[in-house]
C-alpha cells in the first residue's frame, strides 16, 4: 500500500528532522563499501560514464564514503579526486541564493525590492508574444520535468515584442519567474536572440547587463516558472548591491569565514579541468561548438582572469569544497564556527513551495525535497535536499541519519540509463542504513 502524506504536513515533518537529529549522530561501522562500489564502477565499466566520484560527508566532515572510478577510454591518462575542480553548472544556484539570503538579513536587498533599484539598464525590457498575443513561455517546457502549456509549437513564432506589464523583483529571479531563460527552448525564435548575443562572451558583468537588456523575457515578470538565466540575474544584483564583485563576495561570506578551499569562478595558476565528454553518437568525444547549448554558443572559461560571473551555471567547485559548503545546511546554517544563515531564514526557504506532488516539494529557493515516492519505491528516503547540474553533477543532505552526499561526473548527453545510477546506488546506500539503524 502506498503511503501518503499531505505535503504541508510533510514540509514540516522535514524541519522537524532537521532540528531532531542534530547533536545525536553515530557513525555505523558496516556499511558494505564492495557493494556500494560495485555500482559505482559498473557504471564506468558498462560506458554509462566517462567517470564517477562520490563524496559522503557527515555533519562534521568526516569521509564516510570515497570512491572514484574513471573510464580509461573516455578520459585516457585524467587523475580525478576530491580536489578535482568540477563544473558544476545549476549547483551554483543555491550558493548565489544562500548569498542573496545573506544578504537579505543583513538588510542590504530585500526580496520585494524591484530589481532596476540595482539594475535601471533593465528598465525597458520587453517580452516575447506568440501572434495570438501569449506569452512564448506557454510553447516550452518551463522546467525539465513539466510539459508546455500547450505543445502546438506551430503557434508561437514569429515572436512580437511589448512592453512588460509587470514589475520584476528580487524575488522572482530567486524562484525563476522574473522571464530570462535559457538558449534551449527548441524554438528558433526565442533561442535565436540569445544565441546571437552570446552571453558568455561578455567581457565583465556591465557587458553582461547590456546584453541581457536587449534580450526579450519569455513571459511578463510574476506571470509563470520558467528556469534559465534568473538566478545569474541575482548575482548580478548582488554585485550591484554591494559594489563587490560575485567571486569576491563568495570568498568574504562564505568561504573565508567557513574556511571552505574548493568553491571558485577561475582555475588557478596551473590547474585544469576535465574535459566535457558526451555519448550521443554512441561512443566518447568532446561535443562540437554549440551542442552545449544552454547558453548559446559557447560555455563559460573559467579563466584566472576573467571578469564576469555566472551565478546559475558558472561555478566550479571540489567534492570536497561543495560537501563543505552543504554542511551549512546540516548544520542549522553554521560552519567552522560561523553563523551563515540564520535558522529562520533557512525554515522559511524550505517551506516555501512552488509545487508539490507524491515525488516530492519543488521549493522556491532551489532544493527539492523528496517525498514519500521516493521512499516506496525504495531509491532513497523521504525529505532529502537535493539538487543537480547540467553535466550530470548532483548532491543531497540527509538530516535524518547526519550526511551530506555529492556526485560528480561531466558528461552532456550520456548513453541511456546512466542517470539510474543515482537511484541504484541510493538503493543500496539506504537499505544499508536502514540495516544498521544507526544515524552519522
Amino acid at each position: 500500500m502506498k503511503l501518503i502524506i499531505n505535503p504541508k504536513i510533510f514540509v514540516f515533518m522535514i524541519l522537524g528532522k532537521l532540528f531532531l537529529f542534530n547533536g545525536c549522530n553515530k557513525t555505523p561501522d558496516n556499511l558494505n563499501r564492495e557493494k556500494l562500489n560495485s555500482i559505482v564502477d559498473k557504471y564506468i565499466t558498462d560506458d554509462y560514464l566517462p567517470f564517477l566520484h562520490i563524496r559522503i560527508e557527515d555533519k562534521y566532515g568526516k569521509v564516510i564514503y570515497q570512491r572514484t572510478k574513471i573510464n580509461s577510454t573516455a578520459l585516457p591518462g585524467e587523475k580525478i579526486n576530491e580536489k578535482s575542480p568540477i563544473r558544476i553548472w545549476s549547483m551554483s544556484k543555491i550558493v548565489t541564493i544562500s548569498l542573496i539570503m545573506d544578504l537579505v538579513e543583513d538588510g542590504i536587498i530585500s526580496l520585494d525590492d524591484p530589481v532596476v533599484k540595482y539594475i535601471p539598464e533593465f528598465s525597458n525590457l520587453k517580452v516575447a508574444k506568440s501572434p495570438d498575443g501569449r506569452s512564448i513561455s506557454v510553447f516550452t517546457s518551463g522546467s525539465s520535468f513539466e510539459p508546455p502549456s500547450d505543445d502546438r509549437v506551430e503557434l508561437a513564432c514569429p515572436i512580437n515584442l511589448v512592453d512588460n506589464d509587470s514589475i520584476m523583483k528580487v524575488r522572482h529571479l530567486v524562484d525563476h519567474k522574473a522571464g530570462f531563460y535559457y538558449a534551449n527552448t527548441q524554438l528558433e525564435c526565442i533561442d535565436g536572440p540569445i544565441i546571437d548575443e552570446n552571453p558568455v562572451m561578455a567581457s565583465n558583468s556591465d557587458s553582461l547587463i547590456n546584453i541581457l537588456s536587449r534580450l526579450p523575457l519569455i513571459h511578463n515578470p510574476g506571470e509563470r516558472y520558467h528556469y534559465g538565466l534568473n538566478t545569474t540575474v541575482l548575482g548580478l544584483v548582488a554585485e550591484r548591491a554591494t559594489n563587490l564583485s560575485l567571486n569576491k563576495l563568495l570568498n568574504k561570506r562564505i568561504n573565508e569565514p567557513m574556511k571552505i578551499n574548493g568553491l571558485k569562478y577561475k582555475l588557478e595558476e596551473g590547474e585544469k579541468l576535465i574535459p566535457p565528454m558526451t555519448y550521443k553518437d554512441g561512443f566518447y568525444r568532446t561535443p562540437k561548438k554549440g551542442e552545449m547549448d544552454i547558453l548559446g554558443r559557447n560555455t563559460p572559461n573559467y579563466n584566472k582572469d576573467q571578469e564576469v560571473y555566472f551565478g546559475g551555471s558558472g561555478m566550479l567547485a571540489t567534492s570536497d569544497g561543495y560537501a563543505d559548503y552543504l554542511r551549512i545546511w546540516l548544520n542549522e546554517g553554521e560552519l567552522n564556527g560561523y553563523q551563515f544563515l540564520d535558522k529562520k531564514t533557512i525554515k522559511k526557504m524550505v517551506t516555501s513551495v512552488r509545487k508539490e506532488s507524491g515525488y516530492g516539494i519543488d521549493t522556491n529557493f532551489f532544493f527539492f525535497i523528496t517525498g514519500d515516492s521516493v521512499l516506496v519505491q525504495g531509491t532513497g528516503d523521504i525529505g532529502l535536499w537535493e539538487g543537480g547540474g547540467y553535466e550530470g553533477t548532483s548532491f543531497w543532505i540527509d538530516h535524518k541519519y547526519g550526511f551530506v552526499a555529492v556526485v560528480m561526473t561531466q558528461v552532456w548527453w550520456p548513453k541511456d540509463g546512466a542517470f539510474k545510477f543515482r537511484d541504484e546506488f541510493r538503493s543500496e546506500l539506504y537499505q544499508q542504513l536502514a540495516q544498521s539503524k544507526s544515524v552519522f
